[in-house]
């Protein structure tokens, strides 16, 4: 098989026999660590983050008990797939770990222009998109974002060609927020259509098992805020695409201490059209949600944790990156995503695979909750 299966990721699973039991989770399709590996670097026009190599730490994760990577074409403009792949290469071809044991999720929607930054941008994307007839200028907002069918299709498959594979396991539209205030949210919604059609047919050509929308705050904010993405909308448009049959089974957006609000704030119509948090919306569409930014790039470290904290978590033997993590998979969290370049602190990031879990009371202790309205 060329992507992640029931069987393999169960296979993966048994070599880590000493992790909690809650670890892994299953989600109907395959079994996922509940850390994931992510691969953003923030500030991306410093050349460190070039020189940088994710590779050690894509394999010391893989080896080590997480089987869920994350990636978009757009990182590190293209670099972080292109080191992804070389590491699954090398792991696949040395015996290490196979295909059906991992789940790779990457992302379409900003242009990622190419690794030595173009001196010319704007050439770069009018000589790779434009002319190329992949998108129409008024397609392209802010000179960053593109969702024309044509051009999703060209990122899809050069984030294949990138990462070394055949299929996706999952693929989000991304951000798809960023073109709000610039066109409306009816040409938003039309735009997503367009997009979901063409992901059903990736569906149907193999080249993608499954897809979803990574958010930064679209999913979070109230309604009626500029940046406001309806699930209730969305989850119409995959019906209307593709009926119950449809291909879109999951929601990225940020969980985090410092950032609950997927947990606390009501702000999402479900099926029964009463308004929940995103976490409950999500599981009354019967999606699953990833947590991204886990660690709010860092910005949760700023002073140390609270004793008391620590203990509700369970983690008072550990350092408050584990105590992050812990808070960011639990709840409705599927996986929780985390950035290291450092192998070293993937290592350290592990110590919480052979801890349980919190339970829903600990987690309203530490989080106030906010109920159906």
């Amino acid at each position: 098989m060329n992507y992640a299966t029931k069987e393999g990721t169960f296979g993966y699973l048994k070599q880590f026999s000493k992790y909690s039991k809650e670890f892994f989770r299953f989600n109907g399709e395959f079994f996922i660590s509940s850390l994931g590996l992510g691969t953003f670097r923030k500030e991306p026009y410093r050349e460190e983050n070039y020189i940088l190599n994710y590779k050690n730490s894509v394999k010391m994760a893989i080896l080590n008990g997480i089987n869920h990577i994350d990636t978009a074409i757009n990182y590190r403009y293209q670099i972080s797939e292109q080191e992804i792949g070389e590491a699954l290469e090398e792991l696949f071809s040395e015996g290490r770990a196979s295909r059906e044991q991992i789940v790779v999720a990457s992302k379409a929607g900003f242009l990622p222009l190419e690794f030595p930054f173009p001196e010319n941008p704007y050439a770069w994307i009018e000589k790779n998109v434009i002319k190329k007839g992949l998108a129409k200028k008024e397609e392209i907002v802010i000179d960053q974002h593109c969702l024309a069918p044509k051009y999703l299709r060209w990122s899809v498959e050069r984030s294949l060609e990138n990462l070394k594979l055949e299929t996706l396991d999952i693929l989000y539209l991304h951000n798809p927020e960023t073109q709000l205030g610039y066109i409306d949210y009816a040409t938003l919604l039309k735009r997503i259509k367009e997009a979901f059609i063409l992901f059903e047919t990736l569906v149907a050509e193999g080249k993608i098992r499954a897809y979803g929308i990574a958010a930064w705050n679209g999913f979070l904010y109230e309604e009626g805020h500029t940046e406001y993405i309806s699930l209730k909308d969305i989850m119409r448009i995959a019906f209307e695409v593709a009926g119950e049959k449809h291909h879109f089974k999951y929601i990225q957006s940020p969980f985090n201490l410092g950032k609950p609000e997927a947990y606390n704030f009501t702000n999402q119509q479900g099926p029964d059209g009463r308004y929940y948090t995103l976490m409950q919306a999500v599981g009354g569409y019967g999606l699953q949600l990833m947590a991204s930014s886990s660690l709010l790039q860092l910005n949760l470290f700023k002073r140390k944790f609270s004793q008391n904290l620590s203990e509700l978590l369970g983690t008072s033997d550990f350092n408050d990156v584990t105590s992050a993590l812990q808070f960011a998979r639990s709840a409705n969290a599927t996986s929780a995503l985390f950035g290291a370049v450092d192998p070293q602190h993937v290592e350290e990031n592990l110590t919480l695979a052979y801890l349980p879990g919190i339970n829903i009371e600990t987690m309203n202790k530490i989080v106030r909750d906010k109920h159906v309205i």
